[in-house]
């Protein structure tokens, strides 16, 4: 049975296809002009030949160079009578040490894309590529892609979304971190409140070795290397949180029934997720969910699989998260957009349900 085609939508889907490779061979430029400071050095907004860019930035000319006819192209960079600017509008979005960074982001694309092979032959053998073949440098991508977060609000907009908090630390609590990476978050808290106390843990050895590295001095925080789901403590803790760390366990399920284990009875969980549906139809037009999908095929859902695990995937959405805190023990959550990273959303929750008098 012969189809009819229609030949306009075939050009404009071939267009959007080629864009695709277009954009993603851009993201690798963009990563270059993260990596080597070349949007730093172009940030002021002046008009600057090739030569003088390398010179600010310390690099070759003819690569700068060449790299400044993609992104000219592109639109990022604008060129007139042989010089090149940075509108400023776009500096914001490419520079600094805050979450306004997107440049950052481009690590992740570079970095997953290294496993592409990997992803593919678990497509035909089943399984998945296990954490550990990421590791060390996921490690410092997650780092570069949270601490501009961190540093701008975790203490001025997580902390209040958590009612009475704020007063705890200052007083003098107990507050955890799973699945803590590099640490960042809680040496940012360690830091501004001296009086409670932090502990933070993850599976991986080297992210914890970074961590321990970073908290010298800070006598009220410390890190244990440790399995989400095998998390077991000997003083429960007022607060546990974990940014991005469930939906890619293994055992996700017994990861928050040891979450919810590990806080003390008025205790509270905040968890910060991709802002997503569990229902694919829902994602549908949202901006975001290309993006969450396609990270989940090639990092969070094969991490998973790799162990034998649930599979959640980065979109297991907000109605899969609800039910599964529910049937961790925890009570009803409370949903909060996640400050300074709109991919992500925040749940607070408290240890009680109201059926166990919570």
């Amino acid at each position: 049975m012969t189809i009819a085609l229609d030949e306009q939508r075939v050009e404009e889907f071939a267009g959007r296809v080629f864009g695709l490779y277009s954009d993603g061979m851009l993201t690798f430029m963009v990563d270059i002009g993260y990596r080597t400071g070349l949007f730093e050095a172009a940030a002021d907004g002046s008009s600057l030949t090739s030569g003088e860019l390398a010179a600010r930035a310390g690099l070759s000319e003819r690569y700068v160079r060449e790299w400044l006819g993609a992104l000219t192209s592109a639109g990022i960079f604008t060129y007139s009578d042989g010089t090149y600017s940075l509108p400023a509008e776009h500096a914001a979005c490419l520079t600094g040490a805050g979450a306004e960074n997107l440049a950052v982001l481009a690590q992740l694309t570079t970095h997953l894309g290294k496993h592409v092979h990997e992803v593919a032959d678990a497509f035909r053998t089943g399984g998945g590529v296990p954490y550990s073949a990421f590791r060390p440098e996921f490690t410092g991508v997650m780092d570069s892609l949270s601490r501009g977060i961190y540093d701008q609000h975790l203490v001025s907009s997580y902390v209040p979304l958590v009612p009475g908090l704020r007063e705890r630390l200052v007083a003098g609590c107990r507050l955890a971190d799973v699945g803590c990476g590099s640490g960042h978050a809680l040496v940012v808290l360690a830091r501004e409140f001296p009086a409670s106390v932090f502990v933070g843990y993850d599976i991986s050895a080297e992210a914890i070795a970074v961590a321990r590295e970073e908290a010298l001095g800070l006598p009220n925080v410390r890190f244990e290397v440790c399995d989400a789901a095998a998390l077991a403590v000997d003083t429960p803790f007022d607060l546990i949180m974990t940014f991005d760390a469930i939906h890619d366990q293994a055992d996700p399920a017994g990861a928050l029934r040891a979450i919810h284990s590990a806080l003390a009875p008025d205790g509270t969980y905040l968890m910060a997720e991709p802002a997503a549906s569990s229902n694919l139809e829902d994602n549908i037009g949202n901006p975001m969910a290309g993006f969450l999908y396609s990270v989940s095929t090639l990092h969070c859902l094969t991490v998973s699989l790799a162990e034998g695990g649930a599979g959640l995937g980065t979109a297991w959405g907000e109605q899969l998260a609800r039910t599964m805190l529910s049937d961790a023990g925890f009570g009803q959550a409370v949903r909060h957009d996640a400050p300074g990273d709109p991919s992500n959303a925040v749940f607070v929750v408290s240890r009680e349900s109201k059926a166990n008098g919570g």
